[in-house]
């Protein structure tokens, strides 16, 4: 069972990704959060394992209790809600935390899909828009660059494996590029995350472009 909180400061729109989530037997809504404040309170009462958070809330917007969340239990992932007219805050929402964005007309399938995906432990990078949005943040708003200590610390497999990720392909597909197993891929995935200090697969996009392991594409 997958235990979900809902953050919006719209009724209707909590009601309707209740019902919409709630029609399946294996997520259940803990609660609905009105605004950043209270969803900090439910997190920290409910345990949730995903957060739908919207980020222009009344008292506290989604980004500071995303971090706020975040940094109280990790183990709790963010999804951010949002529209395309607010992208500059979806990249302050990602670096504060979030697992990834879904936009807020997002259809059924897709929003029952995303929350079992980022429950699972993995990061939502589809579709294709995310990583062109965070490569067009990266490169206008750069974050501190650490040098090539931390890269220069990865083996070859874990390179190349960490080259493939940040182009956001799945286990799987890294696999198959790679000739070798799933479980192969998983290990260096975990030693790409330990060595370079990374939460998921959102940021450890964020961290190639920053550190030019991959650019951005020319995808509209």
């Amino acid at each position: 069972m997958t235990s979900v909180l809902i953050a919006d400061d719209q009724a209707l729109v909590r009601a309707g990704f209740r019902m919409i989530l709630e029609a399946h037997d294996d997520i259940d809504v803990v609660g609905e959060a009105g605004d950043g404040t209270e969803a900090i309170a439910l997190a920290r009462m409910h345990a949730p394992d995903v957060v739908l958070m919207d980020i222009r809330m009344p008292r506290l917007d989604g980004i500071a209790a995303t971090r706020a969340i975040v940094d109280d239990r990790p183990a709790t992932r963010v999804l951010v809600l949002t529209t395309f007219d607010l992208d500059d805050y979806v990249y302050d929402a990602i670096t504060a935390g979030a697992s990834g964005f879904l936009l807020k007309d997002v259809g059924r399938d897709d929003l029952v899909a995303a929350v079992r995906v980022v429950a699972a432990g993995e990061a939502l990078l589809a579709p294709t828009v995310t990583r062109r949005l965070l490569a067009d943040f990266v490169r206008s708003r750069p974050g501190p660059q650490l040098g090539a200590g931390a890269l220069a610390s990865l083996t070859a497999r874990e390179s190349d494996t960490f080259g493939l990720l940040a182009q956001g392909l799945s286990n799987a597909q890294i696999a198959a590029k790679l000739v070798v197993s799933e479980h192969t891929v998983k290990t260096h995935v975990g030693n790409v995350f330990l060595k370079l200090a990374l939460r998921d697969r959102v940021h450890a996009v964020i961290y190639a472009y920053e550190h030019g392991v991959v650019g951005p594409t020319a995808e509209n």
